[in-house]
């Protein structure tokens, strides 16, 4: 680990000064992936600026919706009655996404910025695009098996690694941002950048912005919602193909659907044509088949992970053959 300094942050724009006067400076709060991508030469910041003392733990859940602060602990988040109750696709990606000890540190904000496990990324003596800017991929000639078959680029392939992102984006999150200029509110749909030929730019905060919170609108399809993960070993591991679904249905009839996959795909990935094939219809295998088809209609498989096509189209059916029970 390179040498650095701290500093404790007084308050939001004591932050974002800090850190907009020193290009070098990051955000540190459960620092559950901060720590070790410095421990492994990755990420060498100049300072890290502690914002664990941002009065920004709060969950606030009410008719309009649900507000979770960047600083709330994704273990108090998964352990919320409201977040249970009305938000079952949040508490199982959490549950799903990491270690009991990493959950009790790690935060709401944190997760939705976590880097990616492309062992290339993680790899100093390798070529990384996203780590060093033009010094090409070397997955997509490499080993490339967990990497990505949805909106990847010839300058990245790597996959975004949060289960939450992916519940969040399903349910029409909104993220607000804080920065000099004030608060911003960006969908969470939007907040994640593709690779496209700046692979190192991954979010649309720009110098100094931080995460603030997250806005998760209130409907019947987060009440019937559920996540479904794929992956190598039953605990803590990343994902191989992911889906979190929300359906709202009425007398029979799919009024909403909400679609997002993870794993497979360089972003949370949200399909809106795979939703509206759904809405108006009878919630039966056949629409699902057809949904799944249509999710994955524009993937690109690599020479080791065409089998996530399936198993993305797999996961899907079984994430909505879920919440379609009793139906």
């Amino acid at each position: 680990m390179r040498p650095f300094a701290y500093r404790q942050a007084r308050d939001a724009q004591d932050a974002i000064a800090i850190a907009a006067s020193d290009q070098g400076a990051e955000f540190i709060a459960g620092g559950t992936d901060m720590l070790q991508l410095m421990k492994d030469y990755v990420r060498q910041p100049s300072q890290l600026v502690d914002i664990t003392g941002l009065p920004w733990k709060t969950i606030e859940a009410g008719p309009q919706g649900l507000r979770l602060g960047a600083l709330a602990r994704m273990s108090d988040v998964a352990d919320h009655p409201a977040v249970r109750d009305g938000y079952p696709v949040i508490v199982e990606a959490l549950l799903a996404s990491a270690s009991p000890q990493v959950r009790n540190m790690g935060t709401i904000g944190g997760n939705l910025l976590q880097r990616t496990r492309c062992l290339y990324f993680r790899d100093v003596a390798t070529a990384c695009n996203k780590r060093i800017p033009g010094s090409g991929c070397s997955a997509i000639q490499g080993e490339n098996r967990l990497h990505a078959v949805l909106g990847g680029s010839e300058h990245c392939v790597a996959t975004h690694a949060s289960d939450l992102a992916v519940a969040l984006v399903a349910l029409d999150a909104v993220v607000v941002i804080a920065g000099r200029s004030g608060a911003r509110r960006v969908p969470l749909a939007e907040f994640h950048r593709l690779p496209g030929d700046t692979p190192e730019r991954e979010t649309v905060l720009d110098p100094g912005e931080l995460i603030a919170g997250v806005e998760i609108p209130a409907s019947p399809a987060a009440r019937r919602s559920h996540y479904r993960k794929m992956r190598d070993r039953a605990s803590f591991e990343f994902a191989l193909a992911s889906a979190a679904v929300a359906l709202a249905v009425e007398n029979g009839v799919i009024r909403q659907a909400r679609i997002a996959l993870g794993g497979v795909a360089t972003k949370p990935w949200r399909v809106p044509e795979a939703e509206a094939a759904l809405t108006g219809a009878r919630p039966e295998p056949a629409r699902f088949m057809a949904a799944a088809e249509r999710t994955l209609s524009g993937a690109k498989p690599l020479a080791q992970n065409g089998f996530k096509v399936a198993l993305a189209k797999h996961t899907l059916l079984r994430a909505l053959a879920a919440v379609s029970q009793g139906a």
